[in-house]
């Protein structure tokens, strides 16, 4: 068959390298893709939020399956697009509704939501520019450090989490009265802070079933230690050591299987993966958030070490017959380090030249921001690439990665070397 995966970054790239294995693809075309995802495929370059030009490209290429990678066409409506179009309804589309991407599209949703279905989560409570002031006063009963959540899409930077009170109350008049983060701010969730460790764990559900994948941690810090100012991630180790069965075995029943029955019990169309940030705290999981697609760089460690053939999973999630497929997962550690331009995640320069990507051995390595000048590879954005690395142990997978990082050139280039310190 042919296959249409959207997106651009690291995690695109991962789900074309784990498709083109498959024996059951014809042909690969990833819309707009980047250097890496060149060589495993037709890259296509559209705007993903055009649906109308999605469209063309898929009756035109007699595409029959469409891997959604990132969250903004899904909360758009790319799935309700394709399945109220009779030319298109019976593509396969791997992403949920509309309504049900409002788990991630909504701040406010996915607290209701949670509420609703008893899922363990923060306090919290919700506001906006006429009741400001109740913001203040709740803010004022809860303990520092102070989480402020905008509603909406913020690209990733809708979250603050602040020390002080004071700062807290004026964070939350910039985002509530002056539209720190536009749009996406007009409402804001303030929630408790929850004091442990932090995890991912990911799940594929065809809406009635579900498979759960490997965990993960990534490392959204700038500086080493787990400081300075958030990125989209600098690394990411799988599985991680304290999710042991015991705790996954709580996350299966306390969360995954009352978000897939609610999603059930609310008529909320979900073929696709669910992403859960956990907080463990004191061995119990309790969620951060819903996010309606893989992570990044988290993709780049979980799919790697997923052995079963992709695209046979993702035909038995449009048939809805996932629970009649084979899950086999590698049990190797995956590491995986992003290296970033120089000056992200604040500003950067782009079009520097990347050599040494063929002298890499025993790494994967997948493209994030990079693109083809000529047959140069370049960097295109603040994440240029994630190198994975498998080994027994994180230790010795990190090893692998920082081996051949110490190859690769590009001007200005950055990168964490204390990627899963706290985990060793």
């Amino acid at each position: 068959m042919n296959i249409l995966v959207i997106g651009s970054g690291g995690r695109e790239h991962t789900f074309a390298y784990k498709i083109s294995q498959s024996s059951k693809v014809n042909q690969l075309f990833i819309a707009p893709g980047n250097a890496g995802t060149a060589s495993l495929g037709q890259n296509l370059a559209i705007d993903i939020s055009d649906f109308e030009a999605v469209k063309n490209v898929v009756l035109k290429n007699n595409i029959e399956m469409v891997v959604v990678g990132p969250e903004a066409p899904l909360v758009q409506g790319i799935y309700d697009y394709f399945k109220n179009d009779p030319e298109l309804q019976k593509v396969n589309v791997v992403g949920p509704s509309k309504d049900a991407a409002q788990l991630e599209g909504s701040k406010e949703f996915s607290k209701i939501f949670m509420e609703k279905y008893n899922i363990p989560t923060a306090r919290y409570q919700s506001f906006t520019k006429d009741t400001l002031h109740q913001g203040f006063e709740f803010l004022e009963t809860l303990d520092s450090p102070y989480v402020l959540k905008a509603d909406g899409l913020a690209a990733g930077k809708g979250v603050l989490i602040l020390d002080s009170l004071q700062e807290a109350k004026d964070e939350l008049q910039e985002m509530l009265e002056n539209a720190k983060f536009g749009n996406a701010s007009a409402t804001v969730v303030i929630e408790e802070f929850l004091k442990g460790i932090e995890l991912s764990v990911f799940v594929l559900t065809d809406g009635k079933n579900y498979k759960i994948l490997p965990s993960a941690k990534d490392y959204k810090r700038i500086g080493e230690g787990d400081v300075g100012l958030n990125t989209g991630g600098m690394g990411a180790i799988s599985p991680v050591p304290f999710a042991d069965q015991d705790f996954i075995d709580k996350v299966e029943s306390r969360i995954i299987i009352p978000t897939v029955r609610g999603l059930q019990n609310d008529g909320l169309d979900y073929k696709g993966f669910i992403f859960i940030g956990l907080m463990n705290v004191g061995g119990y999981p309790y969620v951060i958030e819903y996010n309606v697609r893989m992570g990044d760089p988290e993709t780049e460690v979980v799919l790697p070490r997923i052995e079963s053939d992709l695209v046979e999973i993702f035909d038995a999630v449009g048939t809805q017959s996932l629970d009649q497929k084979d899950f086999i997962v590698s049990d190797k550690t995956a590491t995986t380090v992003m290296l970033v331009s120089g000056g992200y995640p604040e500003s950067y320069e782009k079009g520097k030249l990347i050599s040494g990507l063929e002298v890499v051995k025993d790494s994967l390595v997948f493209h994030a921001g990079t693109k083809l000048d000529g047959e140069d590879v370049v960097t295109s954005g603040g994440r240029v690439m994630a190198i994975t690395s498998f080994g027994e142990t994180i230790e010795e997978a990190l090893a692998k990665s920082y081996d051949n990082i110490a190859n690769i050139r590009f001007d200005k280039m950055n990168y964490r070397r204390d990627i899963g310190f706290d985990l060793k």
